[in-house]
């Protein structure tokens, strides 16, 4: 039996659970909304963590192909996630861990793995309660760890998926077991018919209603549009859907994703969360900073471009991490900094200085797969030779090697052992204890590992510290047995793993800004810490003055 304490006194010391789930249509925003309600909360000094729960069947996205998921965000201890992730981390400063995205995938094979261990003790596994028991366990993991004023759990998909039911049926037994220490938020569209001209409810009450006939009733809705919400349809919403008209929060259409957390302050979105798990409302938020952050980026005092060459430039979310750490690192330079995308299967010798034209720099993008190489290879070509400003990322950092043996080195059909196993000059080769692994997924070298950055280089001004930590999404390295001869044309290993005596970074000398890394440094940049790679790499392109 569950235990219902609607009634009873309020714990200030419990932790309080925030679901946020969303209908009609997919891509409304869950995340960002998670992110800003995070963001809300730290600023009024409380501590929240948030976790993405994914209704897919795969163990996790990283062996998803990115024109299904987007970007694959790789947390600290090396667990690959939902891209979500990477916004809950840029938003709330707030590390995550594997713990902070649970997929159906991970939840039945947990099942079935104790159901063949015998300890269900013979009984018939079933969705509900085993299934069900398993998701609320993972939600409540998080605060069992580590003590946090707010859980937020964002649920992926839309209400009424067939896939989504076993968790929204696990929130439905959680509001139960929680009482006041939950609250469910309901993100859902508002569309604008241009024919009508008007704004349309009707969306918004079917997805209320199945959520009522799935035993959720949502506390709070938050209404995505395109247009204000006159005040009476904020009160036809909250008549048909059950709540408050204070809980009616309209979201609309935002130029940039950081304006969200001020929007919904205005809405005082923060406030009828902790009204309604019965936590202080004294003070605002202080978002000072995020606010001096919104002023300088839609007041910059400087403008230009960069390349972002990769074979994924068409997707959005493709490389979502590295798009928003530019972001960061612009403001800090005081600059908008504009992105254009350039595939790289399509850029060769005969139109890469046309490709290239009017750049302040390029940044190769990591990936995987033999497609679009060649195009990189011959982008870092032009970079190099052009003294253009240069940042490499992963792969970006492996074909700036490639290209150095084969132009200056004089290793004609140099190449990694990725794409050519029997290159004769495999300068980029797989790494040994990778060499016997027969599966992909979390079979790469995943997570933060450490750096020792020599002093004489420009890194080590950029960091100011010698030792680093980066997080990393690979398996193939720098082939050591090369090493010497990139020293003497000097292209130096000025970044190294000792422990495993791995190149992790490769700096040009005598080229005004030219550095590849082996890890992924868009993975720690946030709006209150901008990447220092990322902040001097603009800082370069800034200063570009081609000759």
């Amino acid at each position: 039996m569950f235990s219902v304490n609607y009634h009873s006194e309020p714990d200030m010391s419990s932790t309080k659970y925030i679901f946020v789930t969303g209908g009609v249509t997919s891509s409304l925003g869950k995340g960002i909304i998670s992110s800003s309600i995070a963001k809300l909360l730290v600023a009024r000094g409380f501590t929240v963590t948030i976790q993405k729960l994914d209704p897919y069947i795969n163990i996790d996205p990283g062996t998803l192909n990115p024109y299904e998921h987007g970007e694959c965000y790789v947390t600290e201890d090396g667990a690959e996630t939902d891209l979500d992730l990477g916004h809950y981390e840029r938003f709330s400063s707030v590390p995550t861990t594997q713990a902070n995205n649970v997929t159906t995938g991970v939840v039945y094979q947990s099942v079935i793995n104790k159901e063949r261990k015998g300890e269900f003790l013979g009984e018939t596994v079933q969705v509900i309660p085993h299934i069900t028991d398993e998701i609320k366990k993972r939600i409540r993991l998080l605060a069992s760890k580590q003590h946090y004023d707010f859980v937020i759990t964002e649920i992926g998909g839309t209400v009424g998926d067939i896939e989504s039911l076993p968790f929204i049926e696990s929130v439905r037994q959680l509001r139960w077991e929680l009482g006041k220490d939950s609250v469910v938020v309901h993100l859902t569209l508002v569309p604008y018919l241009a024919a009508a001209g008007e704004l349309k409810s009707k969306p918004t009450q079917h997805s209320v209603k199945t959520m009522l006939e799935q035993g959720v009733q949502p506390d709070i809705i938050v209404c995505r549009t395109e247009k204000h919400l006159p005040e009476s349809l904020r009160n036809k919403i909250a008549l048909f859907c059950n709540v408050n008209p204070s809980s009616v929060i309209e979201c609309i259409d935002a130029e940039s994703i950081y304006e969200v957390p001020v929007l919904m302050r205005q809405e005082n979105l923060d406030i009828e969360i902790l009204r309604k798990t019965e936590m202080p409302t004294d003070g605002i938020p202080d978002l000072r900073d995020w606010e001096k952050f919104l002023y300088t980026l839609k007041n910059p005092t400087c403008s230009f471009s960069i390349g972002l060459v990769g074979k994924y430039v068409e997707l959005k979310d493709a490389y979502k991490s590295i798009n928003e750490s530019i972001i960061h690192a612009g403001v800090s330079n005081g600059c908008k900094v504009n992105v254009i995308s350039l595939h790289s299967e399509f850029i060769d010798e005969n139109n890469v200085a046309e490709k290239l034209a009017g750049l302040n720099g390029i940044l190769v993008a990591p990936g995987f797969g033999e497609r679009g190489i060649e195009g990189k290879i011959t982008a870092i070509n032009y970079a190099r030779t052009h003294n253009l400003p240069f940042f490499g990322i992963c792969l970006g950092m492996q074909c700036a090697v490639i290209e150095f043996a084969r132009n200056v080195l004089g290793m004609k059909g140099a190449h990694s052992t990725e794409f050519n196993k029997k290159t004769p000059y495999p300068v980029i080769d797989m790494m040994e204890e990778q060499k016997k692994i027969m599966g992909l997924g979390g079979t790469m070298r995943l997570g933060a590992y450490p750096c020792k950055i020599s002093k004489s280089s420009k890194l080590f001004k950029i960091y100011k510290t010698v030792n680093i930590s980066e997080r990393h999404r690979h398996r193939y390295e720098f082939n050591n047995v090369y090493l010497d001869k990139y020293i003497k044309a000097g292209f130096l290993p000025v970044g190294i793993n000792e422990k495993d005596d791995l190149v992790e970074i490769m700096e040009l000398m005598g080229h005004p800004w030219f550095i590849g890394v082996q890890f992924h440094p868009e993975y720690k940049s946030t709006v209150a810490k901008p990447h220092p790679l990322f902040v001097a790499f603009i800082k370069a392109a800034r200063e570009y003055n081609p000759v």
